[in-house]
């Protein structure tokens, strides 16, 4: 069994098929999926799918390229909403991101601040976003937690090895995503043996991201496996052995998220 910690079911990419794709995951033993909020004002459409599908589970958040059109929203709204569904197990993603220049950065910064209030306050685990930020986020993961832990998640890992030390030391977890099989990533997988076995995760990021034995499709749930494959490969560890430490890690930190 795997968990597919971080995908997009709500896209447009896989409007004409979610039911196949579902059950393509289910077939490839990706027995659960965590569907990621990327503005809160599209909340519905990801609980309506957490309703069709029982395997789906969801988090409320807004990312970080679209921080500024959610500064309404506050954390007591994210803590609210947390608390109304059983189906909402995670905070954000919430973030930086300094690569694409959409949002100030003073805007990301006030919303994953909010964001790890609303973390702290649900114990829920923070799905973070990082991308050319390494040195701002470890120093605000660093500062928050000295004001009280929350659980936290630094997804689709491609950061340098110091935010993963950063990131470990202060309990969070590191969850990888198909860049980890590309040839060109020797770095991430050198980083990836660093991280204690009890913090992996794996995940799609889905539409995004396709692994390499699907490099250039888009991607979906099921091919997650190619990514556990080589995680284990990396860690010296069989399918099997990957597999079940992924899955009980997800559902350590995801401690709301149901097995069905």
């Amino acid at each position: 069994m795997l968990i597919d910690t971080h995908c997009h079911l709500d896209f447009a990419d896989f409007e004409e098929e979610r039911d196949d794709l579902v059950k393509r995951a289910h077939d490839a033993g990706v027995k659960q999926m965590v569907t990621i909020s990327t503005r809160v004002a599209k909340l519905d459409g990801l609980l309506a799918l957490t309703e069709r599908y029982p395997s789906v589970f969801c988090s409320v958040g807004t990312h970080p390229n679209n921080a500024g059109e959610e500064l309404d929203i506050t954390a007591e709204d994210l803590i609210r909403l947390a608390n109304g569904h059983d189906k909402i197990v995670a905070i954000g993603e919430a973030g930086l991101d300094y690569f694409y220049d959409t949002q100030t950065p003073a805007d990301q910064k006030t919303g994953l601040r909010r964001h790890i209030e609303a973390a702290r306050e649900t114990r829920l685990p923070l799905v973070i976003h990082s991308r050319s930020a390494d040195q701002d986020m470890a120093e605000i993961l660093t500062e928050e937690t000295g004001k009280g832990t929350f659980p936290f998640i630094l997804h689709c890992f491609s950061s340098g090895a110091e935010l993963a030390r950063v990131g470990v030391e202060l309990g969070g977890y590191i969850s990888f995503s198909g860049i980890l099989t590309f040839p060109k990533s020797e770095e991430l997988r050198a980083i990836a043996k660093t991280v204690p076995h009890d913090r992996l995760l794996v995940e799609t990021d889905a539409p995004y991201l396709a692994p390499k034995r699907w490099r250039g499709k888009r991607n979906e749930p099921s091919y997650v496996v190619n990514t556990a494959e080589v995680l284990a490969d990396t860690l010296g560890l069989s399918y099997a052995e990957i597999a079940s430490i992924t899955t009980e890690n997800a559902f350590r930190i995801f401690s709301k998220m149901t097995r069905v």
